[in-house]
C-alpha cells in the first residue's frame, strides 16, 4: 500500500496577493523615499498589521 502526502499551497497564494496589495498601498501612501522603503518592509510583515488592527477593533 502506497501512501502519498497531499500538500496544498493556497496560503502561499493568499500571502502573495496580500503582499502585492500591501506593497501597492504602502508605497502609494509614502511621502518620501525612506517612507517608501519603510512601506516595503511593512508589506513583508502585513499579516502582523492585520492581526493588530483586528485585535484593536475587537477591543482585546
Amino acid at each position: 500500500m502506497k501512501r502519498g502526502i497531499i500538500v496544498q499551497h493556497s496560503s502561499n497564494a493568499v500571502y502573495g496577493l496580500g503582499f502585492i496589495g500591501a506593497l501597492i498601498y504602502f508605497i502609494s501612501t509614502a511621502t518620501g523615499f525612506w517612507m517608501g522603503v519603510l512601506g516595503i518592509l511593512k508589506a513583508i510583515v502585513w499579516p502582523a498589521y492585520l492581526v493588530y488592527a483586528l485585535l484593536k477593533f475587537l477591543g482585546a
